[in-house]
């Protein structure tokens, strides 16, 4: 039988020098099995009869797969290829943000058009994505927005019932989601649903694959001094054309957001002004959408109780990434020293936010970024150095 998947990862280890890993490739036969799964015709009635028959047999439906792991380990290139190659129609990557911010937005329209109020809008906003999506891909599942939190079982429960069909990756098994959330007792339905229609398998490769990029040292600068702002000022000509630029306000479902500096698709902000107000991944996202490279000024080492800080930039950094945004920063530190938490769930996820801070760093990420690609350029035609770090700093 042909493993269409499985020949890819094997092509794909051999081409980027991977190191053969027993759990990676226990996933692709997962993720193999079902895709062999959903190119089989589905045998189930369709109309108003379909969704009792799936409350009915949820066993007849297809199983989702929840990869989680420490990061670097692969999973967000498992889940590409898988859903590149997934035979079905109605299929969707996202990151969780994402997904969450495009749940959010749908249900504020729909409780904007209904002056008599819905009577469940979530349930009606699960029932268009599953008209829209057979296949949903998430990277990066973390809950930690209470709003989240609280429609996340009406959500899936209706997704689920209409034959939609998850792949996750986490950094977190599903039982520690939402871990030392508000109220996270109401949360526990929701991990008991998704380990009822899910398969959770452990990646645990020994090599976190981002820390070997080779790094390029352009956009990270530590620690703060002189050379730092003399780095920054002079990647931001490099990117912008201009040696300062104009102040903006973003405007985000009536949020103002200010931009001390842009200059076309460039923007250079403190992290005062990125990390220490009180944005959301949707802010983030309107900023990803708005630019496409990012100055971050002053990074500071961050004190174990400055976990909204600390939430924030994970959160940035994850939009960014995800948004294949340039993202130069100057840092009192080394990205992994930035926030040294003894415990907690954003000392856990920073781990992820250092590690794609060091992916960021490298050629092989700039490589894809409109920036990136205009840095590249300006190397190539003899232009100064902008290099002022290195990979260790």
């Amino acid at each position: 039988m042909k493993r269409p998947l499985v020949e890819r990862y094997d092509a794909l280890v051999v081409e980027r020098g991977l190191h053969p890993d027993v759990s990676q490739r226990e996933a692709v036969k997962r993720l193999q099995a079902l895709i062999d799964t959903l190119a089989k015709p589905r045998k189930q009635p369709a109309g108003p009869l379909a969704r009792a028959w799936r409350l009915l047999k949820p066993e007849e439906q297809p199983r989702g797969l929840y990869l989680w792991g420490p990061v670097g380990r692969g999973k967000t290139m498992l889940t590409d290829l898988f859903c590149d190659m997934a035979p079905v129609e109605k299929k969707r990557r996202v990151h969780f943000h994402g997904f969450m911010f495009d749940v959010h937005d749908r249900l504020h329209r729909l409780r904007r058009e209904a002056a008599a109020g819905v009577a469940d809008p979530v349930t009606l906003v699960a029932q268009e994505i599953a008209a829209e999506t057979r296949l949903l891909c998430f990277d990066e599942f973390a809950v930690t927005d209470i709003a989240d939190a609280t429609i996340l079982a009406r959500l899936f429960v209706t997704l689920f019932a209409q034959g939609v069909v998850v792949v996750a990756t986490s950094n977190v098994e599903p039982s520690r989601l939402y871990d030392g959330g508000r109220n996270r007792d109401l949360f526990l339905p929701f991990i008991a649903l998704l380990q009822s229609r899910m398969d959770v398998l452990r990646l645990a490769a020994p090599i976190d694959y981002r820390a070997r990029h080779d790094c390029t040292g352009e956009v990270y600068f530590a620690p703060v001094d002189d050379n730092a702002h003399a780095a920054m000022d002079a990647l931001f000509l490099a990117l912008a054309g201009v040696r300062r630029g104009a102040p903006a306000t973003l405007e985000v479902k009536r949020r103002a957001i200010f931009i001390p500096q842009t200059a076309g698709r460039v923007a250079r902000l403190s992290f005062a002004d990125l990390c220490g107000r009180p944005l959301a991944a949707s802010d983030y996202m309107e900023i990803a959408r708005r630019f496409d490279a990012i100055l971050m000024d002053d990074a500071p080492i961050l004190a174990p109780e400055q976990r909204n800080e600390a939430r924030r930039l994970i959160t940035l950094v994850d939009v960014l990434y995800e948004a294949h945004v340039l993202l130069a920063i100057s840092a009192a530190a080394a990205p992994e020293l930035l926030y040294d938490a003894p415990h907690g769930n954003e000392a856990r996820e920073f781990q992820r936010a250092v590690s794609r801070l060091a992916e960021m760093r490298a050629s092989a990420y700039l490589d894809h970024c409109v920036a990136g690609k205009a840095l590249a350029a300006r190397a190539s035609g003899g232009g100064r150095s902008l290099t002022a770090s290195t990979c260790s700093p």
